[in-house]
């Protein structure tokens, strides 16, 4: 039994009850009697009197307003987040608090003060200014506020794909593969322009150049140390800076240009990215070399890549070889999420002109289904920052240049961002229906698997004999009410399932959309997961 503790000169219901008097001794800290008063005390109540007597005396102990201050810093908290609601994120579709941006929100009652963080998905949000600016223009209006305290932020800097990584790449948010498979075409001008413009947006870049047989990134930029370094504790690799970016290349190892065959080229690069201190970083920008062979694959494969930028001229032949590299990324499952026509024309005279001809970037955009292209005029300006260690975007900010490749910045944040949120909600279980939910990247169909048909066609060798083809694990292996532990994206293209026996099971989207789908599931349930 827990007694009830009241102050000595606590005052205590007298009235109505005169009974009580014996127990109301003036130095008693207790409410409670003796045991022997107790019981003759409450032998002579009844019923009724007991619960008089309690309620008055719960009454009294509650200090007054208590209750209604509780009740209406819930209200204001769910007036707060109802006001942050009419703010959309233009990328998402979706508000800011669905979207899980509003973080430590607190109230201040007595000085009618409220407080709370965005934590954006990047630090170079184009639109953060504009976030910032409704969400206290919104919360403001509120009638019994007087003042609003709103600190802005980005999530930590994590991969979204599930798996082993390097341990090198386990902090970057967004690793980007600037592409042309072919050479001469200015890949490694637009690389480093792009990765300068994105740390001007204020997030935290790395560029790898991958070209080990003519690496450009010593040329295009002038670190103070020109050397890459090693932690002689953890055999790492120290990356140069400039500028606050952070720069591998093996131009920087003091070895100049590669004289090798492709294996070791491709141990190289392999060592050269993943055992380099990247730290957290927002964007890595790979300056992928030439050619869809076997350095290239290497790194798609060694990269969980978010998306590649291709880069091209206006000549056919740039066209046909920047289509292979294309076709390579789409068979990787790797978004393309813009191209980039570099070279394309020079105003003179009042007169744009195209000594090139045009239109091999929009053959490009129709038929691949790119959504953004950017043309890129001749400047010498451009050419010569290349030569000179300055990027063009950092020595003319203001520049007709710089204003291109902003755009472009903005375009791969708003795009990277886009995948990573399809990505991360591609699949998921519904434990409301007990059904596996699949809406696959870039389509809007969504449909419902039955947990036991995706464990029961899994098609990795320990589901499935390799040399006969022959499926070992067999329908009644698995029980009809298994649910997943745990989902978790798996790069572009699948997704990691772990079931309850230890078993992860790797579900390629493309798998997933051929299975047999449930149909039969009770309207009420699902209407009231899709509203929520």
């Amino acid at each position: 039994m827990h007694l009830l503790q009241i102050p000595p000169n606590f005052p205590l219901p007298r009235s109505r009850i005169p009974i009580m008097e014996g127990f109301l001794a003036p130095k008693a800290p207790c409410l409670f009697p003796t045991s022997t008063q107790f019981a003759t005390t409450r032998a002579r109540l009844s019923n009724a009197q007991r619960r008089q007597v309690l309620r008055s005396i719960l009454t009294r102990a509650t200090p007054a307003g208590t209750g209604a201050s509780v009740v209406s810093a819930d209200m204001a908290k769910k007036d707060v987040l109802k006001a942050l609601s009419q703010i959309i994120d233009p990328d998402f579709g979706t508000d800011i608090v669905s979207c899980g941006f509003v973080k430590d929100l607190t109230i201040d009652e007595t000085l009618k003060e409220v407080s709370f963080r965005l934590e954006l998905t990047t630090p170079a949000c184009p639109i953060k200014d504009m976030f910032e600016q409704k969400a206290n223009e919104v919360v403001a209006a509120l009638p019994w506020v007087k003042k609003v305290n709103v600190t802005m932020s980005a999530q930590p800097a994590k991969p979204v794909f599930a798996g082993e990584l390097p341990k090198g790449l386990q902090s970057i948010s967004n690793i980007i593969a600037v592409s042309s498979c072919k050479g001469g075409v200015g890949k490694s001008t637009i690389a480093v322009n792009l990765g300068y413009t994105l740390a001007g947006m204020g997030a935290r870049v790395g560029i790898f150049d991958a070209d080990v047989y003519g690496p450009s990134l010593p040329t295009m930029v002038s670190p103070e140390n020109r050397l890459l370094e090693m932690n002689p504790e953890s055999r790492t690799i120290l990356p140069t800076e400039y500028l606050g970016v952070k720069l591998v290349s093996f131009g920087f190892a003091g070895q100049g240009r590669a004289i090798m065959r492709g294996p070791m080229v491709s141990g190289v690069i392999n060592q050269l990215l993943t055992t380099a201190e990247w730290g957290e970083l927002d964007y890595l920008l790979i300056d992928m070399p030439p050619g869809t062979g076997d350095i290239q694959l290497t790194l798609c494969q060694v990269a969980p890549l978010t998306a590649s930028v291709i880069v091209t001229t206006p000549q056919k032949l740039a066209f046909i070889d920047v289509a292979k590299g294309v076709r390579m990324f789409s068979t990787l499952k790797v978004p393309c999420v813009a191209v980039v026509e570099n070279m394309c024309y020079f105003d003179a005279d009042g007169k744009r002109y195209y000594p090139f001809g045009k239109g091999s970037g929009a053959q490009v955009v129709q038929q691949f289904g790119i959504p953004h292209l950017f043309d890129l005029p001749i400047r010498s300006t451009l050419s010569a920052s290349g030569d000179s260690g300055m990027p063009e975007v950092v020595a003319d900010p203001q520049g007709e240049v710089a204003k291109i490749f902003q755009d472009l910045g903005v375009c791969v944040v708003q795009q990277c961002a886009k995948i990573r949120q399809q990505v991360s909600t591609a699949v998921s279980y519904d434990k409301s229906i007990r059904a596996i939910r699949v809406k696959v990247p870039d389509s809007d169909d969504e449909f419902l698997l039955h947990p036991a048909t995706v464990r029961r066609n899994d098609r990795s060798a320990q589901s499935v004999d390799e040399w006969t083809g022959e499926q070992k694990i067999q329908h009644g292996d698995v029980p009809e009410d298994i649910e997943p532990e745990d989902i978790r994206p798996m790069g572009n293209y699948a997704v990691s399932i772990t079931w309850p026996d230890g078993f992860n099971q790797i579900a390629p989207y493309d798998q997933l959309e051929t299975l047999e789908r449930l149909v039969d599931v009770p309207e009420p349930t699902v209407a009231k997961v899709n509203a929520s």
